[in-house]
């Protein structure tokens, strides 16, 4: 006799789920994200909860990339005095992919290639487009991004993820000069509920600002 089709897709045949459901209630398409599926509250509760350094790091709570980016934007404010509306939201929003694709470590990315990067860009976009950035930021920016950037991960890998000082200096440049109170203040693992709330007020701050 002949096999009845099954009633039921197979999996293999089934579309895949391309998108992410927020806490929100919205959905995020990851192959074309729209600014209008894109919430701070979402953005601050994900990286809140995403670890740097896969997690290896000390302390009894995870060094989240919510307070990695407070960090990053302190470092840049000391390094340039006053800090604008637009500058301060790019510094504040330049991790918030990972709260949809998580903190995948710099190895990782080296393996994997060109298609990470198309991912993280069209979802910074789409970020920046729905705060009122724009869609590629200044050279100069970036670049202050990217040295704040270096200077916050030395001081994580040396303080939490067990790095001796040269190894740091090979990878993120020289040991950054920076007042004792900001690694008070910033490099002690702060708790999720705690790294959400300092990221959201920091960022509604700069935005009414």
């Amino acid at each position: 006799m002949p096999t009845k089709p099954s009633s039921k897709k197979s999996v293999s045949s089934s579309a895949a789920r391309v998108w992410q459901r927020m806490l929100s209630g919205r959905r995020l398409d990851l192959l074309d994200p729209s600014p209008l599926d894109v919430e701070i509250e979402d953005i601050a509760h994900g990286l809140a909860r995403v670890a740097r350094w896969n997690g290896q790091t000390a302390g009894a709570h995870i060094f989240s990339v919510a307070q990695h980016t407070l960090l990053v934007e302190a470092i840049a404010r000391i390094r340039v005095g006053t800090i604008d509306r637009r500058l301060g939201l790019a510094l504040l929003l330049h991790d918030a992919p990972e709260y949809v694709i998580g903190d995948m470590i710099s190895p990782f990315k080296a393996v994997i290639g060109d298609s990470y990067k198309s991912i993280e860009k069209r979802l910074l976009t789409a970020i920046h487009v729905r705060f009122g950035l724009p869609r590629e930021l200044p050279s100069q920016i970036v670049a202050l991004i990217k040295a704040a950037d270096r200077s916050a991960a030395y001081l994580e890998a040396t303080k939490l993820a067990g790095f001796g000082t040269e190894e740091a200096e090979r990878f993120f440049g020289p040991r950054p000069a920076l007042p004792a109170e900001l690694e008070r203040d910033y490099i002690d693992p702060w708790p999720a509920s705690i790294a959400e709330q300092r990221y959201l007020k920091h960022f509604m701050k700069l935005a009414e600002g």
